[in-house]
């Protein structure tokens, strides 16, 4: 076997049985960690540790999708023999997948890659902020596995690599995160001192802030607990990161989600960068997720006709709400495409009416079904366009080497838990943080807020960013019936253990009910 071979085979091995955070050196005597020193240097061990991110967030068919389509702002209808997959979008929007799913087994598997990715990097010796970076997407990737399947793998390092990874429960899963990007925060460089994409103090920052807002959700997902000391850490860290003095809302909202939003955007706190100059740095898929799954055949650029939002979740919006959406510079006077939500007749360039591949007028509708099967099933749905499609890089093609970066935290979020925070532990506050964020999207002010209104205010901020279900559960309404979900069953507030992953792992329980 040749040395090359080897080293594939290793990283084969640890791929299989998931993250591990020491190799041993004398694995089957094949191997030694200074010669696989010699080939694979940390660099690039970090580089592919950045690009794992992108298909478990960034891909429509992975994390993203779990996130969403199970939520009350999406859904992904099938259209006669279009988007129909067996039945598994319909499943996600009903919330009757099982264990079988393909999105459910594809995200476990591609988030647990990525903590493998993200721990070989701590195997080669590696700077302390190197170390730093990985273990931040490390935490990143446990805490989505919680958030989805409450229970993560994780490997201790005096485990053995030949056996398989123990199982966090939600407690310790949580408690291990916390602690591990408490320790990072002083390695990590300041925002100010390196690109969004990079890892760094306020990132970790911002995961902390989310781990203590979610911790009692993850352990009692039926009836979520928020501990005052849990919510004062929450608002600590956000008055840590406002002081910096590193951020500010954005004038235009989808400057936050533009090709070159990292130019544009104030807000942004942790992102993947995306594009043909990513290629030396990072590497993303800009158009799975940004537009691609929603725009129809003839609009510019052309998608794949699929993903929509609801008339109840687009009715949550004002009409001077910004969000909303509108006209949006160097697209629509290039494309006629507008960005936000789409509903009505949409034109091109040159304001003429568009048509869909039946002749019909391509009037976006508020009625939309599970299951499409009429003349007009092409134009029904409101369409959701939150990243402006990149026309300089694009040229009037839909590839997938547009520049606009992936956005994971941005400087709204970080405020919206701060009043989240306030207004579980009863302090003052929540409504001017929330009427500052109405006031920069040209929505009313409000004359008072509770959970509820916050929830709300939460989706029309960060829709379409891989949240809803999240909150959903958090704010504990995920059960409650919705258009076109009418089921409230408890098993579905965590995703089932995909049947492969339980034939590698024992250690890994089927969640109750599947």
């Amino acid at each position: 076997m040749t040395f090359y071979k080897k080293i594939a085979c290793l990283l084969l091995i640890g791929s299989a049985l998931t993250a591990c955070t020491k190799l041993d050196e004398k694995l089957a005597s094949t191997i030694t960690k200074s010669e696989a020193d010699s080939v694979i240097k940390v660099p690039s061990l970090l580089k592919s540790a950045y690009d794992a991110l992108q298909l478990p967030y960034q891909d429509q068919s992975n994390f993203w999708s779990l996130q969403t389509m199970p939520s009350d702002e999406a859904v992904a209808p099938t259209r006669g023999g279009d988007w129909d997959d067996n039945g598994a979008w319909r499943a996600l929007k009903t919330h009757d997948w099982t264990p079988e799913h393909i999105q459910v087994a594809n995200s476990f598997r591609n988030l647990l890659l990525l903590q493998f990715n993200a721990t070989n990097v701590l195997n080669f010796s590696p700077t302390p902020r190197q170390a730093a970076e990985a273990r931040f997407l490390r935490a990143l990737s446990m805490f989505s596995v919680l958030d989805g399947w409450g229970q993560v793998p994780y490997r201790k390092p005096e485990d053995n690599l030949l056996l398989p990874p123990a199982v966090l429960e939600p407690a310790e899963g949580m408690e291990l995160i916390i602690q591990e990007l408490t320790e990072i925060i002083p390695d990590l460089p300041e925002r100010s001192a390196v690109a969004a994409f990079v890892a760094n103090k306020d990132a970790a920052k911002t995961l902390l802030m989310k781990c203590y807002l979610n911790k009692g959700a993850f352990i009692t997902r039926n009836a979520p607990t928020f501990d005052a000391a849990d919510m004062q850490k929450v608002i600590t860290l956000a008055n840590e990161i406002a002081a910096g003095g590193q951020y500010a809302l954005a004038d235009n909202y989808f400057d936050n989600f533009a090709y070159n939003n990292n130019v544009l955007s104030k807000e942004l706190i942790f992102t993947q960068e995306n594009g043909p100059g990513a290629s030396t740095v990072r590497g993303g898929n800009a158009a799975f997720c940004h537009w691609a799954p929603t725009l129809h055949y003839a609009q510019t650029p052309g998608g794949w006709n699929g993903f929509t939002t609801v008339s109840d979740f687009y009715d949550k919006f004002e009409a001077v709400d910004t969000r909303r959406g509108g006209a949006y510079p160097g697209v629509t006077e290039v494309t006629g495409l507008r960005v936000g939500f789409l509903l009505g007749q949409q034109y091109n360039k040159d304001g003429v009416a568009l048509k869909d591949r039946k002749d019909n007028l391509l009037i976006f509708t508020r009625e939309i079904k599970l299951q499409e099967t009429g003349n007009d099933l092409e134009v029904k749905g409101i369409r959701v366009v939150k990243y402006p499609p990149d026309m300089v890089t694009l040229n009037g093609s839909n590839t997938n080497n547009a520049s606009n970066d992936w956005v994971f935290f941005r400087y709204a979020d970080v405020m919206l838990m701060k009043a989240e925070a306030l207004l579980r532990s009863g302090g003052a506050g929540a409504l001017a943080i929330v009427n500052e964020l109405r006031v920069k999207r040209k929505a009313t002010p409000l004359a008072s807020v509770n959970l509820d209104v916050l929830l709300d205010e939460r989706g029309r901020e960060f829709y379409w960013e891989g949240f809803r279900r999240q909150d959903l559960i958090r704010f504990n309404k995920f059960l409650q019936p919705w258009q076109l979900k009418s089921k409230t069953d408890p098993t579905y507030l965590l995703f089932p253990i995909p049947v492969n992953d339980l034939a590698v792992n024992p250690n890994l329980k089927q969640n109750p009910g599947y």
